[in-house]
């Protein structure tokens, strides 16, 4: 790929992932629940789910999934509601400002964050239309296009785990002081749970 062609790559992907959704919320509750250096297990999480993505698309499976109403509006309904129980089970969360009640969160296992995020970037159907606009720009057809594919993906996964660690989860970690006692906890949990909602319905109805 030119260098050119890989700089124009960089900063459409920088862009794109500075720009507030799912996966930068969840980032920053888990910056606040298990701290900034855990919550890089929610972004690979995410990332394992843009791989995916990315490689339905290469296959050619997207364009199916992008022109089938009923798988895509499936899996668009499953990530609306699985949003939506995040935000709903944060939101009535109980503040516990209890040595035990902390420790649990910040004890998470990584397996449970990196699922979380997977699931949170995997449901989102909108990523392979998504990837079918956005990637054919960048591929040149008389390359070999897995090389090509690869170069791609290796850009948007280490852009977007510089930006959700370094940027949103470093973000939420000077908000960790509200965590300390039970007024600041019931905020932010009100606060993340309607985001998560919002976002949820966006997936839904946009």
């Amino acid at each position: 790929m030119p260098l050119s062609l890989w700089a124009a790559l960089l900063g459409a992907c920088l862009l794109i992932s500075f720009t507030p959704g799912a996966g930068a919320i969840n980032t920053m509750s888990n910056s606040l629940n298990a701290g900034f250096r855990r919550a890089i297990w929610g972004v690979l999480g995410q990332q394992a789910a843009l791989a995916i993505h990315l490689a339905i698309v290469a296959a050619g499976l997207g364009v199916l999934v992008a022109s089938s109403p009923v798988a895509f509006n499936v899996i668009r309904y499953l990530g609306a509601a699985y949003l939506a129980y995040l935000g709903v089970r944060q939101f009535i969360r109980k503040p516990d400002a209890s040595e035990e009640a902390t420790a649990a969160l910040v004890n998470e296992p990584a397996r449970s964050m990196f699922q979380r995020g997977l699931w949170v970037n995997l449901l989102n159907p909108k990523a392979i239309v998504f990837f079918l606009a956005f990637i054919p720009g960048f591929v040149q057809p008389g390359l070999p296009l897995w090389s090509q594919y690869l170069v791609i993906g290796a850009t948007i996964v280490g852009v977007d785990v510089a930006v959700m660690w370094f940027f949103f989860a470093l973000a939420a970690k000077s908000f960790q002081r509200f965590t300390r006692d039970e007024g600041g906890q019931r905020v932010l949990n009100r606060i993340f749970g309607v985001l998560f909602v919002g976002v949820g319905a966006l997936l839904a109805v946009i």
